[in-house]
């Protein structure tokens, strides 16, 4: 089997594709089509040798100009020496060696070309993503035309063989020196002709329609979680699978809790008594239960207290995160004349022992201020 394939194709990368792209796109399609991972596939065989063909040419950058201007044609008839002229590995296993050694896994070969992958953001509750839930989603998508099975033909009728091509879906022309390939005019590369296009795809084989799609969202999702819905993309061309949807979440604000992976954080405001005497406060959480909190006596704003188990379920795993809770102690500013009264009695009882850290600071500022003066 003998491979006329585009070299950038074969490595499935663009043409504006840097030296570090092109070798990491080697590796990956080398491993694939491997003959020893694909024993008594001739296919695969051809395929491994034209990769190798085309990376030889690739990475060396007069090689990859010649090529980009004039094709494979800059390589005939003994032009600038492409594989088999030397420069080049002599055999499957000097290709493995420089890049894997002898270690490498599993692959598949590749079959028709499939549709694009499609994405679509949703965004959902923290409730939702704390208990999981199904929704339904439209998208508009390029899906395989049911009159003619996603062939471009119309019913009953088929296509043929492109005459200008040969099948070959690419052409030659004959420019001075140079022989140059390019995409055949007539079939655009598909190496076949549709004589009796389908009257409701026109031929493409596809048609825009909007789907209504049903989406299974698992408990703990966070902001940024993929979902894969596997064919759900668009449709190949000629009948050729369809791609996925990736469906990305995204977590609503919420008014009370923010989000940190599995846990979960809340600011509770309290007042001084609160804080100076110790309580209870009690806090929601997402699953709709209450956590009663322990305030200790004595309490400072910032201090964070953690309910264990009370966060975000594990996605696809067992358990929960915490929820943590960050004390503010709050200054009361609507005080009657009575309680202001009882605050400048407590004043008036003041010794400095019931605030250590502030009777330890102004110290320190008086100790400064002295330094400073002597």
């Amino acid at each position: 089997m003998s491979l006329d394939i585009d070299y950038y194709e074969l490595l499935e990368c663009e043409r504006t594709a840097d030296e570090k792209t092109l070798k990491s796109a080697y590796r990956r399609m080398a491993m694939q089509y491997h003959p020893d991972r694909n024993p008594g596939d001739a296919d695969a065989e051809a395929r491994f040798k034209a990769i190798n063909e085309a990376y030889e040419v690739l990475k060396d950058p007069q090689k990859r100009a010649a090529y980009d201007q004039y094709g494979k044609a800059a390589f005939e008839n003994g032009g600038m020496g492409g594989r088999g002229q030397g420069g080049g590995f002599s055999d499957f296993s000097d290709i493995f060696e420089s890049f894997f050694g002898d270690a490498f896994g599993g692959g598949r070969q590749r079959g028709p070309v499939r549709g694009a992958d499609l994405r679509y953001d949703l965004e959902i509750s923290l409730e939702d993503a704390f208990h999981g839930r199904t929704t339904e989603i439209a998208i508009d998508v390029a899906a395989k035309c049911d009159d003619c099975d996603g062939s471009g033909a119309k019913p009953g009728t088929g296509s043929r063989r492109c005459n200008l091509c040969g099948g070959h879906g690419k052409v030659r022309a004959q420019q001075g020196f140079f022989v140059v390939e390019r995409t055949c005019p007539t079939c655009h590369g598909r190496g076949e002709v549709i004589e009796d296009p389908c009257r409701k795809c026109g031929g493409e084989g596809r048609v825009d329609v909007r789907q209504k799609i049903e989406v299974t969202i698992p408990p703990g999702v966070d902001e940024g979680t993929r979902i894969r819905v596997a064919g759900k993309g668009e449709a190949g061309p000629n009948g050729a699978p369809a791609g996925d949807l990736y469906i990305f979440m995204h977590i609503a604000r919420h008014k009370v809790f923010e989000r940190d992976g599995t846990t979960l954080f809340c600011r509770a405001p309290i007042s001084f008594t609160t804080a100076a005497l110790g309580g209870e406060i009690e806090i929601p959480g997402p699953d709709g239960s209450k956590h009663e909190v322990t305030i200790p006596e004595g309490i400072q704003s910032g201090k964070q207290l953690r309910v264990r188990g009370a966060g975000m379920p594990v996605l696809q795993g067992r358990g929960r995160g915490d929820l943590v809770i960050q004390i503010d102690v709050e200054t009361p500013t609507r005080l009657s004349a009575r309680q202001k009264e009882l605050l400048r009695e407590f004043r008036e009882t003041e010794t400095g022992e019931e605030c250590p850290q502030s009777r330890g600071f102004f110290d320190k500022v008086k100790e400064f201020w002295d330094d400073l003066t002597e």
